[in-house]
């Protein structure tokens, strides 16, 4: 059974999957974080107040958490203190997290040095790492 928690994040992606159809084809696939990438940059063009920030980080954030969770399994629980989910993958054997609001609202403000299909890739790499040794780690 699903947590309310998840419940709200595979909403959020699935709308996020609708309202930006026009900008590419958002599958769930590892590929498609291309094309968030893509849309994160265009947004560096505009001033956004906080709200907006907030409103597409969580968008585009819960998308990346269901690309991961889709392709990879894991677990969302909320994080208080940050005020924002995060995916756990691979737990008990290792335990890979990811705080993917954070990540978009770093993309948005920093540009191509929080590229998110590099970021992608290391989640990917410390999941393949944390099969063969146990390795925990959050991405960040």
């Amino acid at each position: 059974m699903q947590s309310s928690l998840e419940q709200d994040i595979i909403l959020t992606a699935e709308n996020f999957t609708k309202n930006f159809s026009d900008k590419g084809n958002f599958n769930f696939s590892v590929d498609s974080l291309r094309n968030v990438d893509d849309i994160l940059e265009e947004l560096r063009d505009f001033e956004l107040d906080d709200d907006i920030l907030d409103s597409v980080s969580s968008m585009a954030g819960c998308y990346i958490f269901e690309v991961a969770r889709r392709n990879y399994g894991g677990k969302y629980y909320w994080v208080q203190e940050r005020d924002q989910p995060v995916l756990v993958t691979g737990e008990p054997e290792f335990s890979i997290s990811i705080f993917a609001f954070e990540k978009v609202r770093s993309r948005i403000q920093n540009g191509k040095e929080d590229e998110i299909p590099y970021y992608f890739d290391g989640y990917i790499q410390a999941i393949e790492k944390g099969k063969e040794t146990g390795y925990c780690a959050t991405i960040v």
